[in-house]
């Protein structure tokens, strides 16, 4: 466990920091933006890429880890608007709680998170979580949402919002490049090392910023305080059913023959048992979802993936990975 916790505590100190400097003024609300678009389309498609250029394309499109980590993901979606929809309000809202307990931070927190504990070989099946919640989870729950209010073509749109992350596509570029065995040219390499060394630090600065504004009404002042009923067991189904539905069914899988290995369903265990993504909250209030609500989701299942997280890590004995 102190292995664990020697690796995770400086990820969760740097998103404490970055909330208590935007809760203190000593970082302006109206620079936010700035980092979260300097993380997403700069440090973040950097390291990605990197990644993706060092790995096999098979570990990054391996079939058995797309299917158990896809069908998991569409449970909890399932589950949770079932469960949470009353308490939600409506199916915008239920749409958008699915999203948050079954879209975990691997972009901003997982990948570097993950890769610090378990090695370089977790990057193939986290990107591979990224890329099916970015193309798969998102698109389909705000699909749902729109349904909400009738209209018609809300999953090309959604498609189409995917596609326009550079995440993805810098995965793709990565993994071209891996194929092709190109190499970039040395200054243009050095640019993209120094800007994918930012991610980490910058991306956990931002998540906590990003979590201090979320809590914030229009005027800047802390929003209306919810029962902790129509939040909190969102979070617990992030920390606690995601994670224990991805590890059961690789068993299954296991147990069947389908070729995940004890490492893949390692990571993607771990990967599923982050805390909820950050920027969900910024999908919500674009489609006029209770933000209010999704924020102290994201809040909630942070504050607590402090525990819940090194606990899961310890139970799959991480600690002696981390040594290695």
């Amino acid at each position: 466990m102190h292995a664990i916790l020697t690796v995770t505590i400086p990820f969760f100190a740097l998103i404490l920091v970055g909330y208590l400097a935007a809760r203190r003024g000593l970082l302006p609300l109206a620079a936010v933006p700035g980092l979260n678009a300097f993380v997403l389309y700069f440090a973040l498609p950097c390291m990605l890429l990197r990644f993706g250029a060092r790995l096999p394309v098979a570990e990054l499109l391996d079939p058995a880890v797309l299917g158990l980590y896809l069908i998991c993901a569409l449970a909890v979606v399932a589950l949770t608007i079932a469960l949470t929809r009353r308490a939600a309000g409506n199916l915008r809202d239920a749409a958008f709680g699915a999203l948050v307990a079954a879209f975990p931070n691997t972009g901003f927190m997982g990948v570097p998170l993950l890769v610090a504990l378990l090695g370089p070989a977790a990057a193939g099946p986290v990107i591979t979580t990224v890329l099916l919640d970015l193309f798969v989870t998102s698109s389909l729950c705000i699909a749902i949402a729109q349904l909400h209010d009738g209209e018609r073509g809300a999953v090309g749109r959604s498609l189409r919002a995917a596609l326009a992350n550079p995440l993805p596509w810098s995965i793709g570029l990565g993994a071209l490049m891996s194929v092709t065995g190109l190499t970039l040219p040395g200054p243009l390499d050095r640019v993209i090392a120094m800007l994918a060394d930012a991610a980490s630090p910058v991306a956990l600065f931002t998540i906590g910023a990003v979590l201090w504004r979320s809590g914030l009404d229009a005027q800047g002042r802390p929003a209306p305080r919810l029962s902790p009923g129509r939040y909190l067991p969102v979070a617990l189904i992030k920390l606690v059913v995601h994670p224990a539905l991805v590890w059961a069914g690789g068993r299954l899988a296991q147990q069947a023959g389908l070729g995940v290995s004890d490492f893949q369903l390692t990571v993607l265990t771990l990967a599923a048992a982050l805390p909820s993504a950050s920027n969900v909250s910024l999908l919500a209030e674009r489609y006029r979802a209770d933000n209010g609500r999704v924020a102290r989701i994201i809040l909630a299942s942070t504050v607590l993936a402090f525990g819940s997280f090194a606990l899961v890590a310890w139970r799959f004995g991480v600690a002696a990975s981390a040594r290695a």
